[in-house]
């Protein structure tokens, strides 16, 4: 008894087109397919467009209707839906206009939904502007800004400014549930983490590309990297984004969050008060908690997808919070 036919998306490899054939088994899917392409049937063989695995008889007749294969000739190869990017990118240095059009073709015939967020992606990125710095080079992307930005850096560093501040805000707002008989010494720390933010301008060279500092959170012009979640050396999901690119890029990136690992409400400014609290002599080691509190050392960029909302579970290093007076030796 014949297998039913069933229909599936056809395209040959390097050719955005498909086409729909229908078949009972993967012999009679081989055959058809070459006879439409005008391929040789020896050599040639079906394997799926999302990630290049080769069909065999048994693993044909699991596939559901109208899956996208992908047919290659004798010597081809596919190692999924990266390929057609690779191919993109390769034509990309002398030709991003044929490059935007092209994945414009495939998106228009495209139907799986993380298929088209690819591609739209890709075609918003590729439309980006993001080498332009000033506001007269790319006047769309100051849209909704305050007329005092006159070029990209700028904002950004204002932007980090505005997150370190309110984190200072934060802890100096703490002073009133540190204990009576400490808050005048607490006082004094966030004078001096005050002090030592305003020298360095709040640290807002963090999100400003062409500053030392900058490397440590992002790569070259300007792309910044999700590194979250915390337990995990790498964003599992690559999260990336340049906000310099577009005025999209730019509000969207206003929604990644500047987390603390060494969580700053639950673990570093308590533990802060409670270290003034019970020094008993000793000397608080303040720029510990300030690297904690204000700099890349506790401070990851993170997707808002990769946000921990729930207790990160680490606390702060015992052996850091005091630190040995400088002793003064007399010579006798």
């Amino acid at each position: 008894m014949a297998e039913p036919l069933r229909a599936f998306r056809l395209r040959g490899c390097g050719s955005p087109q498909k086409f729909g054939v229908a078949a009972g088994s993967l012999r009679g899917l081989l055959r058809k397919g070459c006879r439409l392409l005008q391929l040789p049937l020896p050599g040639s063989r079906l394997c799926l467009y999302e990630d290049g695995t080769e069909l065999t008889e048994s693993y044909f007749r699991a596939l559901p209707p109208q899956t996208e294969l992908v047919l290659l000739g004798p010597g081809e190869t596919w190692r999924g839906c990266a390929s057609d990017i690779e191919r993109f990118l390769a034509a990309f240095s002398s030709r991003r206009g044929a490059v935007v059009e092209a994945a414009r073709r495939l998106l228009s015939d495209e139907r799986a939904p993380r298929r088209q967020k690819l591609l739209a992606d890709l075609i918003h990125n590729l439309s980006e502007n993001a080498l332009a710095e000033d506001k007269e080079d790319d006047e769309q992307w100051f849209e909704g800004l305050e007329s005092r930005f006159k070029n990209k850096s700028s904002y950004m560093r204002y932007s980090c400014e505005s997150r370190i501040r309110s984190y200072m805000k934060e802890v100096s707002g703490f002073t009133s549930n540190v204990h009576p008989t400490a808050r005048d010494a607490y006082k004094g720390i966030v004078d001096l983490m005050s002090d030592k933010l305003k020298s360095v301008k709040y640290n807002g060279c963090y999100f400003d590309r062409r500053e030392e500092e900058a490397v440590r959170l992002c790569t070259t012009e300007g792309w910044f990297s999700c590194q979250g979640p915390f337990d995990r050396e790498d964003c599992p999901c690559k999260h990336s984004i340049n906000p310099y690119g577009n005025r999209e890029s730019r509000i969207l990136f206003s929604t990644w969050n500047l987390d603390h690992i060494i969580e700053k409400k639950r673990a570093v400014v308590p533990e802060l008060a409670e270290a003034v609290k019970t020094r008993d002599g000793r000397e608080v080691n303040w720029e510990y908690f300030y690297q904690l509190l204000f700099t890349v050392d506790n401070l990851k960029l993170v997707h808002i997808a990769c946000h921990k909302k729930t207790n990160h579970n680490l606390s702060c290093d015992k052996t850091k919070i005091y630190r040995k007076r400088k002793q003064n030796h007399k010579i006798s």
